[in-house]
């Protein structure tokens, strides 16, 4: 006969067991068996390794980098049960005007020619401001008009990506100063993504913003109750994604040198995929840093071994719709069971 009681205490050991273990270890398991199916594959159809080549790596994250950056602002938006459907539109005229702004002289047709070989200082922070202007539009909107921020952050991937085409005049901007390439070359990218990052993490961790932003995810009435001021932090932290939007902005044009008014078409959909597939919440109130960042990996392991292996890039949207659909139906599912 079973022991009823040694079977629960088992049972209980085996849960505390599984509590001890790092949140995100779950999704770094599916990381981590992508790219053991991506080795062994890589073995027996094209014969080279896929893990263990260190440039290949490099690359993978490098080109990753921007869309990460994008991925830790619309995360906090997430994670405050919002969403933002902007952010490559806000990246791509973020992008425009640093890149006007970062023009040499030897550019006759410059946006605006006075304005040309200035310090490299003011494009850079012309590129955050914008981002974090577009952003303070839509988080007032959102919190000042109660209009479903979807709508809201449509409506400003379509007027940003207007404006954008306004600015030039639907030209190309290019030309830039040697000066402006450093923060797209080398390590620069990665540097700033892990930057931003760590400054996130223990932004959301450990103060008072994120104490805030995790409690209105969770419960907004509640949270009004607790005396938050919820519309004014909704403002802070769309303002603060944007300007997140604008340093992603500064590393696209500065890697490309150049900038043009399609810049950022679709990322915003990309960086929203990393953060549901690193186990942000769509329902708001849960979500962690280093879960985007694995979200972000898989991602770009996804792309790039798909490419190691030869196999049409297009099939990578089919494999993120049902990693995306998997990640929401596992929460969706989470939720039902903390409600029951």
């Amino acid at each position: 006969m079973i022991n009823s009681s040694s079977t629960l205490g088992s049972a209980e050991t085996q849960k505390s067991l599984l509590q001890r273990l790092p949140k995100d270890t779950g999704i770094l398991l599916v990381l981590v068996g992508i790219a053991a199916i991506f080795e062994v594959l890589g073995w027996f159809v094209v014969e080279q390794t896929f893990i263990f080549n260190g440039q290949r790596l490099f690359i993978m994250i490098l080109q990753m980098a921007i869309i990460g950056i994008l991925a830790i602002g619309v995360g906090q938006i997430i994670i405050m049960a919002g969403i933002d459907l902007s952010g490559g539109s806000i990246l791509g005229f973020a992008g425009i005007v640093a890149a006007s702004l970062a023009q040499s002289s030897e550019y006759a047709r410059a946006v605006y020619p006075a304005l040309t070989d200035l310090p490299i200082i003011f494009p850079v922070l012309a590129g955050i401001a914008v981002g974090a202007l577009l952003g303070f539009v839509n988080g007032s909107v959102i919190a000042l008009t109660a209009i479903p921020p979807f709508i809201a952050t449509l409506g400003m991937l379509v007027a940003a990506r207007g404006l954008a085409r306004w600015y030039t005049s639907g030209k190309q901007v290019s030309f830039l100063t040697e000066d402006f390439a450093i923060f797209g070359s080398g390590a620069w990218p990665v540097v700033t993504f892990l930057i931003v990052a760590g400054v996130f993490h223990v932004l959301l961790k450990y103060t008072v913003y994120g104490r805030r932003t995790y409690a209105i995810g969770s419960n907004e009435d509640a949270a009004r109750v607790a005396g938050i001021a919820v519309k004014r932090h909704k403002i802070l932290v769309y303002t603060m994604a944007g300007a997140l939007y604008g340093i992603a902005s500064i590393v696209q044009t500065s890697r490309a040198m150049t900038a043009q008014s399609g810049t950022g078409l679709m990322l915003e959909l990309d960086a929203i995929s990393a953060v549901v597939i690193g186990g942000t919440s769509l329902f708001g109130g849960r979500g962690r840093i280093m879960g985007t960042i694995i979200g972000v990996l898989i991602l770009g392991t996804l792309t790039s071994g798909f490419t190691f292996l030869g196999i049409d890039v297009y099939y990578i949207n089919i494999v993120k719709g049902v990693l995306i659909v998997a990640a929401v139906v596992a929460d969706t599912y989470r939720q039902k069971r903390v409600a029951a």
